[in-house]
């Protein structure tokens, strides 16, 4: 049976081992410096959008490149959106859970954890700007199977567009435009907005912003350059010479450059400073007004670009407003991974499957453990069946293999017989005990043994006698604090107080003897 692509077409398996899209010196496809954006004019501008729309795409796509490399703001941004999406986890999940499904899944998983797919995907992340990216397969069939040698970015201007519809896409060719060999391309298109891909873009949206920025520059450094400095006015008296005058002129302009010069003493120089307080905050304040409207295109927000009333606070909130559009666009790379590299190389190892491995790019769900565990042991004494692996998956650790050591709960101690009764241990005893097998003491902690000894449990209890059914008789807070103030006043304190000032001058002595045969010593 041959092996078909999605829309029906056969695949040459020949033709798949070599390069469709790379660049030659007779083609149209070689690396050039079209220089679009040099001398943009508004008429320019669009009369390069409605040729893209019409079929030749060719000089707004350089113009995209062009604004990526000179307005500074949108290709931070634009960075930013596409390593969001291409530094985020990537995972496999089988199709089936037998065993051809799990073999199919590790071949693709093999791909996916090569260092090299975190900048393939940048590449092909490379359609949000321009509306779509075309990533040729290169394949490696030195040992046997079908492998990815290299998924290599290819320029957006080597590509265009059937011009009936508008969305199939050929690659540019000398003689004809050339249709995408099946399994041979990974060709995304960014639905950052519905329409044609060469219409879905940002860069469509962000043309606009950038001329009307660049004008502002333009102006905001003639405007530095004439009252940046201060103007040098010469001033020369009746009388002079045309040389003189000549020699004052070349002095006023080497100030400009040389910051020094020299001139007879007859003449002057005047340093007049322009009053221009306020008027270069017009081009600054314009600038960024369109950089922040750039940001709320390509990211959402502008809480993490851009210095606004707030500051941290704002930035993180604004930070969760993006999750929506990482989460769209993470999608839908996902699924035309799927379509475009996925399905080829399962097909063309192991023959067309019912159901294919998939690779799902997105943040890991945030699982509260604590919470897990506790409302599953509540539960399942009830009767809630929860599949053990599911349990592992939720706790993102995995099922231990038969040979590996498993960690126990420890064992408890042993225990006497429940059944035979054992003598109550008088409390004497039980300090004494406690005195033989503890590590030996010094003359203070004798002396605290030794009130233990004395019964100080027997002087505590005449204080709070009949304290716990006061308090409990009480009928409101205030009656309890006040049934704890009188109990306080006539609370009998003098033994205690006697047997803790015995062991204070005890602990005195014992200081000293111990000082003193360390000094001895």
């Amino acid at each position: 049976m041959p092996l078909l692509d999605q829309y029906g077409r056969p695949i040459d398996t020949a033709a798949l081992k070599k390069e469709q899209g790379g660049p030659t010196v007779a083609s149209v496809r070689r690396p050039r410096a079209y220089d679009q954006a040099a001398g943009l004019t508004p008429g320019r501008l669009g009369r390069l959008t409605k040729q893209a729309v019409l079929g030749d795409p060719e000089g707004y796509l350089a113009l995209a490149e062009d604004m990526e490399e000179r307005d500074l703001h949108y290709a931070g941004v634009l960075s930013i959106r596409k390593r969001q999406v291409a530094s985020l986890e990537t995972t496999v999940v089988p199709g089936s859970e037998d065993a051809p499904g799990l073999k199919h899944a590790d071949f693709i998983r093999q791909l996916v954890e090569r260092d090299e797919f975190e900048t393939e995907q940048i590449d092909m992340l490379d359609a949000l700007g321009k509306g779509f990216s075309g990533t040729e397969i290169i394949y490696d069939t030195s040992e046997g199977q079908w492998t990815v040698d290299a998924l290599k970015w290819r320029d957006p201007t080597w590509f265009t567009f059937d011009l009936v519809d508008g969305e199939t896409p050929y690659l540019r060719d000398s003689a004809m435009n050339l249709p995408l060999q099946p399994y041979k391309w990974i060709f995304h298109t960014a639905k950052v907005k519905s329409g044609l891909p060469i219409r879905g873009g940002i860069a469509r949206a962000v043309a606009w912003t950038y001329l009307f920025k660049a004008f502002t520059a333009k102006d905001w450094a003639i405007f530095c350059e004439a009252y940046g400095q201060p103007l040098r006015l010469g001033k020369y008296g009746e009388g002079t010479s045309d040389a003189d005058k000549d020699i004052l002129l070349e002095a006023v302009t080497n100030i400009g450059t040389d910051y020094s010069a020299i001139v007879p003493e007859s003449m002057l120089i005047e340093f007049i400073k322009a009053d221009v307080q306020g008027s270069h905050e017009l081009y600054e304040k314009r600038a960024d007004w369109l950089d922040r409207q750039v940001s709320k295109l390509v990211l959402g927000q502008t809480g993490t670009t851009d210095a606004i009333a707030g500051g941290y606070a704002v930035g993180k909130v604004h930070d969760g407003v993006r999750d929506d559009i990482e989460r769209s666009d993470a999608k839908q790379l996902a699924a035309t991974l799927n379509r475009d590299l996925v399905r080829p190389l399962i097909d063309l190892n192991f023959g067309p499957q019912k159901r294919y491995p998939k690779i799902h790019i997105g943040r890991p769900d945030e699982v509260d453990v604590d919470k897990l565990t506790a409302n599953i042991a509540r539960m399942v004494p009830l009767g809630l069946r929860v599949g053990v692996s599911t349990l592992y998956g939720k706790l993102g650790i995995t099922e231990p293999k038969p040979e590996e050591e498993i960690l126990r709960v420890a064992s408890p101690p042993p225990t006497t017989d429940n059944n035979t009764e054992q003598p109550p241990v008088p409390p004497a005893a039980k300090a004494s005990a406690q005195r033989a097998s503890a590590p030996p003491t010094d003359a203070i902690d004798d002396a605290v043994t030794a009130s233990v000894d004395d019964g100080w449990e027997e002087m505590v209890s005449p204080m709070i006698d009949g304290l716990e059914a006061k308090i409990a008789a009480a009928g409101s807070p205030e009656e309890a604090r006040q049934i704890l103030a009188d109990h306080f006043r006539g609370m009998g304190t003098e033994a205690m107080t006697e047997l803790l000032a015995r062991l204070m001058f005890a602990a005195r002595l014992a200081g000293e003897a111990d000082q003193r045969l360390s000094d001895e010593a």
